[in-house]
């Protein structure tokens, strides 16, 4: 009674949940564990497989959405690259295909004729013009039906001049005894008066540019000096023979000179009109054609020595199962072999321009540079493994020489010019 009196006095917020329950079934005259109706109390289920398949739907679907999210982001990523790595590989494409290639069939021609560079020349100014025609062509422009000119005409006839200079004097060098891998080593050397123009022109140069190009410059004359020794051309035994070499080191000498002052000129001219190199590969080559008639006659002797060489067949230049399975290659003419090489050459000379115009376009000056050194190197090897070339332990010295400084020279050409842009970049601020 006394425990029944103090569990009636307790008040309901003190009492449990148990207590409450036992409280009400007494009242009601139900045995303990009953619920309000009556019937006893069993624990409630709950079915949690709905839960659980939810969970799992969710974590299938985040899966999916990660895959799908790896999925976008690598096709998004192969959209991105995949142009750029093919236009990086035409480039090259262009580049080593066109440039060695070139190579290729001109020691082939000099092989044979080597006082055929004039008519080299030509062949490649034409093929090249009318190649690039088409970049110039328009019908609402009569009569020449040629584009305006983004620089005017007087402006390009410096540059055309000093372009019909170099490549005729480049191409001549060929008939006084200077080989192909010699004329590769030593046009390599541009850097030389490269910098000299560049000093008179009024720049200026870091200590590390001046020492690679003095490195270079002990390259090409260990370079020139070993093939000459290894000719004989400085024994007194064959003085002829030493004037006329000594005569092709100074065309060379003379074509480098001129390329660096065009370049110079071709420089400021883009940093006054704009880079219009299209413009400029059309009219330098269009418009040096004339030029070229003062020695119609020497042309006109060279073509047909090339004319008179030994003939070939057009269909060997096909696979034989397919000239077997094609009978009307089988009826292609032949052509006299030097003809041929002189189409090659001409195609190859366009290919390489250009592979580097758009190189140079893409990228920075240090990246053409080391390409082009590649390429000449590139081409120095084919042209001793092709054609036999046995170069002296001097020249092939005088090669690694220039190769290795002329790469310096860019690097350090390329870190002074990052240098300069970001100086006047923090002046600019600074004004601000």
């Amino acid at each position: 009674m006394a425990r029944s009196r103090r569990a009636n006095l307790l008040s309901p917020s003190a009492m449990t949940t148990a207590q409450i329950q036992r409280r009400r079934s007494a009242q009601h005259g139900l045995p303990s564990g009953a619920g309000f109706d009556g019937l006893p109390q069993t624990p409630k289920e709950i079915n949690a497989a709905p839960s659980l398949e939810n969970a799992q739907a969710a974590r299938r679907q985040i899966g999916r959405l990660s895959i799908s999210n790896a999925m976008s982001f690598a096709n998004a990523v192969l959209h991105t690259t995949i142009p750029a790595w093919f236009n990086i590989g035409v480039m090259v494409a262009w580049i080593f295909g066109g440039c060695c290639s070139n190579v290729f069939a001109l020691e082939a021609i000099v092989k044979e004729e080597p006082d055929s560079g004039l008519l080299m020349t030509l062949a490649q100014f034409i093929l090249t013009a009318l190649f690039s025609v088409r970049h110039q062509f328009t019908l609402s422009n009569p009569p020449f039906f040629l584009k305006s000119r983004a620089v005017p005409l007087r402006r390009w006839l410096v540059s055309i001049a000093l372009f019909f200079s170099v490549n005729v004097m480049n191409n001549f060098a060929f008939g006084y005894d200077i080989s192909v891998p010699v004329h590769i080593i030593l046009r390599s050397g541009g850097s030389v008066t490269t910098l000299l123009a560049g000093w008179l022109w009024g720049k200026r140069f870091t200590k590390l540019q001046v020492l690679s190009v003095m490195i270079l410059t002990v390259g090409v004359i260990i370079s020139a000096m070993a093939d000459a020794q290894a000719k004989g051309k400085i024994n007194s035994e064959h003085s002829s023979h030493g004037r006329s070499f000594a005569t092709g080191l100074v065309l060379l000498l003379i074509a480098q000179i001129l390329s660096a002052i065009m370049g110079l000129y071709t420089q400021a001219t883009y940093a006054k009109y704009g880079s219009h190199w299209r413009e400029n590969m059309f009219y330098s080559h269009f418009l040096s054609i004339p030029l070229f008639f003062p020695w119609h006659v020497s042309l006109r002797e060279q073509f047909s020595r090339l004319s008179s060489s030994r003939p070939i067949s057009l269909a060997s230049l096909f696979p034989s199962a397919l000239v077997e399975k094609q009978p009307a290659l089988q009826k292609l003419p032949s052509v006299p072999l030097q003809l041929a090489l002189l189409a090659v050459n001409s195609l190859t000379q366009y290919a390489c321009i250009k592979g580097v115009n758009l190189l140079a376009g893409r990228s920075s000056a240090l990246t053409v540079t080391i390409v082009l050194n590649i390429r000449k190197l590139t081409s120095l090897m084919l042209s001793i493994w092709l054609f036999g070339n046995n170069l002296a332990p001097g020249v092939l010295l005088g090669a690694i020489v220039v190769f290795a400084a002329g790469g310096l020279y860019g690097w350090e050409s390329q870190r002074a010019k990052s240098k300069e842009e970001k100086g006047g970049k923090e002046d600019s601020k600074k004004k601000q």
